[in-house]
């Protein structure tokens, strides 16, 4: 059953890491697409026409790029939480791993040492 558990945590922490990439991703594109509207007539009446031409070509790239590397970044997440929910061992499950008990040897070591406080502290204020 712990394993069960392992599991739909593992599947829940691919969908939010991987969906809040790919909604960043989208959320730049939108960004870049609204302020490329906004700016682009501006900089047409205001500058001298090829000066908005080079800002805007590199604003577009820019912007595109970003987002297909938000995007790149999410799938590249997804896909590596696949392969770990799977077994398939990918780079750096080893280093999760052992990130994941020397975390859980400290929690357990922080909560026996509270609970010998709380026992001290008991014996001592009765």
């Amino acid at each position: 059953m712990a394993e069960n558990y392992q599991q739909v945590v593992k599947a829940a922490t691919a969908v939010v890491t991987g969906g809040s990439t790919l909604m960043l991703c989208g959320l730049t594109l939108v960004s870049t697409v609204i302020f490329l509207t906004v700016a682009t007539p501006l900089m047409v009446i205001f500058s001298p026409v090829l000066i908005p031409a080079v800002i805007t070509v590199c604003l577009i790239f820019s912007g595109f790029l970003v987002s297909g590397g938000f995007g790149v970044a999410g799938a590249s997440v997804l896909y590596w939480m696949y392969r770990y929910i799977t077994g398939k061992h990918p780079p750096g499950a080893d280093q999760l791993d052992e990130a994941r008990y020397k975390l859980a040897a400290k929690a357990r070591e922080v909560k026996e040492l509270a609970q010998n406080r709380l026992k001290q502290a008991g014996h001592t204020g009765s």
